[in-house]
Parts: structure tokens; sequence; C-alpha cells
């Protein structure tokens, strides 16, 4: 009774249950999944956020039993059985701070293979405000596990990581800088995102090109790739054929970016120029803000009006 009117009195002790040894142990299982279904109740996102900070860490331990694991999936079953689940948890994606499904978790959660409940806890794990600086971070976090296991041997695991890594860029394209520092160490894994970036292009070149700013961070992004399979190439290692096949989908990405471009140039002069005057009127720093516009005309590959543009910012 107590866990159905006062949920939150299950957050409060969920470190012990998970750190205290005495808490431990297959024996024990019953009675914590008892616990969580009954503050479930009371509370959805508590049930949920329960179950992924102290269950779902097991159900991954080589150690679980079957009876531990069918427990422990069917806790989650009856969560996410409640009609109103999905938009409690999607809606609440985020309670007091934390995240229902932090991305550790989330992480374990693609690994495994179990019911269709899978796909509303990854909903619910992927859930956030687009922008926000919290799900910037998460997304980063999210990215960056997606592009490991895109490199697994597992192609059912590879695929669905691919697949999530390219929603992680769709959504936060700084993802893009963080993969360029991965790129190399993670090279299979980044030929399987960009192959499936280059087949889902047309889901995604709106949100990617949603603003000049994105479609240059993309862009830059490429172009280092691409001098990157240029260098990998060139060395003759075991691993040119990988080189090879990443620098097939940079080239078609660059093409679609470039042909895409045309009709935002005119805008992106506007905003570059209003972005660079507007740093210089707020900086005494004037030279930064020219070598900033520098940057970012060269991005956008409109060096013919680069002179044009630096003598509006000076006048």
């Amino acid at each position: 009774m107590v866990l159905r009117r006062k949920p939150d009195a299950l957050i409060n002790v969920l470190p012990s249950l998970r750190e205290n040894p005495k808490y431990q142990g297959q024996d024990k299982l019953p009675v914590v999944v008892w616990m969580m279904a009954q503050a479930s109740q009371g509370d959805l996102s508590v049930g949920l956020l329960s179950w992924a900070h102290n269950l779902l860490p097991v159900v991954s331990n080589k150690n679980c039993n079957p009876q531990s694991r069918d427990l422990i999936l069917q806790l989650v079953e009856t969560i996410l059985s409640n009609p109103k689940a999905r938009t409690i948890l999607v809606s609440g994606a985020v309670r007091k701070g934390e995240r229902l499904i932090p991305p550790p978790s989330f992480e374990i959660l693609v690994q495994l293979t179990f019911p269709a409940s899978s796909a509303r806890v990854k909903e619910v794990a992927l859930a956030g405000a687009p922008g926000s600086k919290a799900m910037k971070q998460v997304t980063q976090q999210i990215f960056t596990s997606a592009l490991r296991l895109a490199g697994e041997g597992n192609p059912v695991l590879a695929k669905a990581a691919a697949g999530i890594a390219v929603w992680a860029v769709t959504e936060n394209v700084d993802c893009c800088k963080h993969w360029d520092n991965l790129y190399k160490e993670n090279l299979e894994a980044s030929v399987a995102v960009l192959k499936r970036l280059v087949e889902e292009w047309k889901e995604h070149s709106l949100k990617l090109s949603s603003s000049p700013s994105s479609t240059v961070t993309l862009n830059r992004t490429i172009k280092s790739f691409r001098l990157k399979n240029e260098e990998g190439i060139c060395e003759g290692r075991g691993n040119g054929s990988l080189y090879r096949e990443a620098d097939k989908f940079c080239k078609v990405i660059s093409g679609r970016l470039s042909s895409g471009s045309g009709c935002l140039k005119g805008t992106a002069i506007t905003l570059v120029v209003l972005a660079a005057a507007g740093a210089a009127v707020l900086s005494s720093n004037r030279e930064g803000a020219t070598s900033e516009l520098k940057s970012l005309v060269d991005s956008l590959e409109l060096h013919q009006y680069y002179n044009a543009i630096i003598t509006a910012l000076k006048n």
C-alpha cells in the first residue's frame, strides 16, 4: 500500500537495492520485482525508471538464468501494457532531471532481443526536448554507443545501431564533430552509418539541411572523412577496401549536399553577414569576427562573395 500511494519511496532505496550485497542474488529478485510492480501502479514512470536502473543490467549479465530473465521482462511488459503508458512515459521521459532510460541502459537495451515492448522502451529512451542542452548531451552519448555497436559482428545489431546513430546525427548535428574524432577507430561502423544515411537520405535530408549551420557542419565532416579516406587508401593497408567503400558513400552525400545547397546560399550569405556583423558590434575583436566569417564562408564555398562580405562588415 505504501509503494502504491508513495511510489517515490522506492526511488530513495534504489541505490541500496542495487549496491548492497544483502539485496543481491536470484532469490531476492522476486521481492524486488514485486516492489517495483507495486510502485508502478502508483506511478508508471517510477516503475520504468526502477526497472531500467536496477533490473535491466541484470538481464545483460551472463549469470542471469532464464527464470530471472523472464521475471524481469514480464515486469516491463506489465508496465507497458497500461493503455496510457506510451503517452505518460514518452512525455515524461525525464523525471526530476533524471532520464527514465539513461544512455547506459539504452546501450544494454539495444543489444537485447526480446518482445515488441523493447521498441516502446527505446521510444522512451530517445524521447526528449529537441535542441535542449540536456538532449544534446544524451544524443552524443547514444551516438557514441551506437557507433561502436554498429561495428559489431552481429548483422541485426549492427543494422539497428547504425539506424540509431543516424537518428542521433539528425537530432543533433554536432554529433558529426564527435564522429569525426572517432572515425578511424570505428571505420567499419562508420561505413555502416554512412551507407544507412545514403539509403535514408530522403527521410533525413530536410532535418540535416534545416539551417545553414547544420549543412556547414555536415559538409565539413564529410570533407574531413574524405581526407581520411584518401590517406587510408594511399597507405595501402588491409583496411583500404573499407576506406574506398566509405569514400563511395561520402561522395554521394557530398554531391547531394552540393545540389541542395544552391537555394540556401543566398540565405546563408545574409545570415553569415548578420552573424559576423553582430559579433563585431558586440566584440572589440573585429579581427576574430572576420576570421570566423572566413571560416564559415569557406565551408559554404562562397569564396566569390568573400571580399564583398568583408567590405560590408568593415563599413
